[in-house]
């Protein structure tokens, strides 16, 4: 392989950064860069990915990673490579887990909640947000004023084709994050930006060469399923782009007929010969005189 570092996109390549209880420190310091500074966290415990209904005809819920911070909040974080339509209900969706697991038996109990977060890191980015050049989405619970009605349920999606920075151009801690995401798996040497204690220990984390036989087997499997995911998309986007011109080029053509067929009918030639010199039918010769009609 090539390629000195893994790529984050991958399931292998994405826990190995973030989902392991040896490198947390990298999951902590990426968190605290998007998270708001009342709620940073100092430590915090992975916990089961798999979050089950209350019962067994309810629909479960599978996480990329879930995780609670030392006072209680609450973390998901999901990498999702491929566009999804119902993604960002998918996230409401997964956002209940952590909330009922809080639920306290007894009369005792006020329903004072932790703060839960969902975060999306996306490789593709929302049709609805295509021309908003906006990478980073913020979002909570609000009113009829503007005004965030609660703080505690908070969802953040980070759309990776829209950022573009170069690495002279990272400012803060969020930016150098998402630099490293994109593009780690590209690079060769450590950017002057990222050659901080965290990053180094990322790129050391990131480093193919210190696998060992069953990671390298499992990261290269991971690897090629994520190649033929974006071959599908790839493919699937051109397909789509060559039936909208050839759609494009018969809309044209039958306008170009159409538009004959009506300086023909000025001249005073007889519907049959209009068809023979267009080749438009009867009935769109007939529709062009009543349309005129």
């Amino acid at each position: 392989m090539k390629q000195r570092y893994i790529n984050p996109f991958t399931d292998f390549g994405f826990k190995k950064l973030f989902g392991e209880e040896a490198h947390k420190g990298l999951l902590i310091d990426f968190l605290n860069a998007l998270l708001p500074p009342k709620h940073h966290i100092r430590n915090l415990e992975y916990t089961k990915n798999e979050a089950a209904g209350e019962t067994l005809f309810d629909r479960k819920a599978v996480f990329d990673i879930s995780c609670t911070g030392e006072n209680g909040e609450r973390f998901i974080v999901e990498l999702q490579k491929a566009k999804q339509n119902f993604f960002k209900e998918r996230s409401v969706f997964y956002s209940t887990f952590p909330i009922r697991e809080q639920a306290e038996r007894g009369e005792q109990w006020h329903f004072s909640l932790a703060a839960v977060y969902c975060i999306g890191i996306l490789d593709f980015v929302f049709e609805e947000d295509r021309h908003n050049a906006d990478y980073l989405h913020f979002v909570q619970l609000k009113n009829q004023h503007n005004a965030v009605f609660y703080d505690k349920l908070t969802f953040i999606y980070l759309e990776m084709p829209k950022f573009s920075k170069t690495a002279a151009e990272l400012t803060s801690q969020t930016d150098k994050w998402l630099y490293f995401i994109k593009n780690v798996s590209d690079l060769g040497d450590i950017p002057e930006p990222l050659q901080a204690k965290i990053f180094e220990e990322a790129f050391r984390t990131a480093e193919i060469a210190q696998f060992n036989p069953a990671q390298m087997k499992e990261y290269e499997t991971s690897l090629k399923h994520y190649r033929d995911m974006q071959n599908v998309i790839n493919t699937a986007v051109e397909e789509a782009r060559e039936k909208a011109e050839a759609l494009g080029e018969a809309r044209g053509q039958k306008r170009n007929q159409l538009e004959t067929a009506q300086r023909l009918r000025e001249m005073g030639l007889s519907d049959e010969d209009i068809m023979k010199a267009t080749g438009l039918s009867a009935e769109e010769i007939t529709a062009l005189r009543a349309k005129d009609s």
